[in-house]
């Protein structure tokens, strides 16, 4: 085993090409996938508030936690998958990374297909409960309606784009996902404006370029590079879904975190939103584009934490710790680089960004501006906890991954946006977000320090 080891980290460049290049070469597609990914929703709320108006942007705020949950479902399938199959390569086990390919795989499209069939049972209870008025209930509908048929390729799109990527072959990954993308942003406006299809265009636009997107994961899998699949690998394998499971549960306990966040954050703002001037629809329409667009930056910030597992994870299965160490460093720097500047912006440019999202009356933009000032103003943190978390997924320490996942959503924001709206009314959702985002980077900085102290006392090959 360790002759076959040593051969393979010989041969394979993450285990001896200079750090920088490396990242670079896996980010970047990575961040472009995860843009990519975030522009789905971008580009249906743009069309959606010129073409449909605020009630519409409400709407697909309402349909958010599906979309958080599919890609939560997918992470934990994708990134799992991926972890592991790069720890067996570092490791050797040539065979066993493709067990876990396989079992990724075939878990990806059983798990679409299922939870596409939940979500059409109970459409209007979910609905429901995820935050829509009674103004908001037929667009919701209609548009969850239909971007629930896109869940299975969805899924398998964004799970195979992670599985791919480490097969070494992040450019393909990122074409995979920009096609995709680039499908809907076509078809959005033919559909809505031209056909005059409203949301539901939007939504049939959003499906077709999920459907693209999972058909070339599947003309990739008969030429994945370091294992050739055949059908019968696709058939999960019970002990390699758990070993799946335990590393991607951070990434998508994450997702299920911002989905627990956004549901609680909708029925929250609905409720003291009528006590306010703004009343209900007004913060329901304004906090889906608030959140839409932080997650464009927070997009590339998690790209960078995706494009570093794979070296991060391959080195820490070859013993080589000083690389896993130079890995973090580079891509948490970069991380928080991006996450400074989006906080530059979302304070000095909050009414231009929201503007491009459709018109509203003047109390609309006056909430717009003062919740992205005040809910976004600790962003800057936030390009150290997704990275730290991945940190800990790429070397197998999966218990402190899914807690550090779990820091800033539900051990600080959850119980922030139950107190202080008591006492501050709809400001109290808007502090909450600041004192999270701060508390959940300081405790990632004092975790990552004590694992690099670990770390330095272990033997390592050179």
């Amino acid at each position: 085993m360790k002759t076959n080891a040593n051969s393979l980290n010989a041969e394979n460049p993450l285990g001896y090409a200079p750090v920088g290049s490396l990242l670079r070469k896996f980010a970047i597609p990575s961040i472009i996938s995860m843009l990519v990914s975030a522009l789905y929703n971008i580009v249906d709320q743009i069309f959606i508030g010129q073409g449909v108006g605020m009630l519409g942007n409400a709407a697909t705020n309402v349909a958010f936690p599906m979309t958080t949950i599919t890609v939560a479902i997918a992470l934990l399938l994708g990134i799992g998958g991926a972890a592991n199959f790069n720890l067996a390569l570092g490791r050797g086990q040539e065979e066993h990374a493709k067990k876990i390919a396989g079992t990724a795989f075939g878990t990806l499209l059983l798990s679409g297909i299922l939870f596409c069939l939940v979500i059409r049972l109970f459409l209007k209870p979910v609905v429901l409960a995820c935050g829509a008025t009674d103004q908001t209930l037929e667009y919701s509908l209609a548009y969850v309606g239909i971007t629930s048929l896109g869940f299975p390729f969805y899924m398998l799109g964004t799970g195979g784009n992670h599985l791919i990527r480490a097969d070494g072959k992040p450019t393909y990954s990122m074409i995979m996902v920009l096609s995709g993308a680039v499908i809907n942003t076509i078809l959005d406006p033919i559909f809505i404006f031209v056909f005059g299809w409203g949301i539901q265009g939007a939504a049939w636009a959003t499906v077709i370029g999920q459907i693209f997107s999972a058909i070339l994961v599947l003309v990739y899998l008969p030429k994945y590079m370091h294992s050739s699949l055949k059908i019968k690998d696709f058939i999960p394998d019970p002990r390699c879904l758990k070993a799946v499971i335990s590393l991607g549960s951070a990434a998508c306990l994450n997702q299920l975190a911002i989905t627990v966040v956004q549901i609680l954050m909708n029925n929250t703002l609905r409720h003291y939103g009528s006590l306010s001037e703004y009343g209900s629809d007004i913060p329901l329409a304004v906090v889906g584009i608030v959140m839409k667009v932080n997650m464009l930056f927070l997009s590339i910030v998690i790209g960078l934490s995706q494009g570093a597992q794979p070296i991060i994870s391959f080195n820490y299965g070859a013993v080589k710790y000083s690389r896993v160490k130079e890995t973090y460093l580079k891509a948490a720097g970069a991380a928080t680089v991006v996450a400074i500047l989006g906080v530059i912006c979302f304070q000095l440019f909050p009414r231009q960004i929201i503007s491009l999202f459709g018109n509203g009356d003047e109390l609309y933009y006056q909430f717009a501006v003062k919740f992205f000032r005040i809910f976004l103003f600790c962003t800057f943190f936030n390009g150290l906890q997704p990275v730290t978390s991945n940190f800990f997924t790429s070397i197998g320490k999966a218990t402190k991954g899914i807690f550090l996942s779990m820091t800033r959503q539900i051990i600080f924001l959850v119980p922030l946006m139950i107190i202080f709206p008591i006492f501050m009314g709809i400001d109290g959702i808007m502090f909450a977000g600041p004192i999270s985002d701060a508390a959940a980077g300081i405790l990632a900085i004092v975790l990552v320090i004590k694992e690099f102290h670990k770390m330095s006392m272990l033997p390592e090959r050179k």
